[in-house]
């Protein structure tokens, strides 16, 4: 869970800009995507081969 706490004379910009940061430092923005349309299994399936062969020849 992301949090941010805004300090007294703090410009609620600043804090804005800390918050999203934090939020794409997190990674939910990408969980988000992921999550936003309903992945059958044989998508998810094909999804994960392929990040299977690039992780492979990244390694070579």
């Amino acid at each position: 869970m992301t949090q941010v706490v805004v300090g007294q004379n703090e410009a609620i910009e600043s804090a804005l800009r800390r918050f999203k940061r934090q939020v794409a430092k997190a990674g939910i923005y990408a969980d988000i995507k992921k999550h936003q349309f309903f992945e059958t299994p044989q998508e998810k399936h094909k999804r994960k081969a392929i990040a299977r062969r690039r992780q492979r020849s990244r390694r070579r």
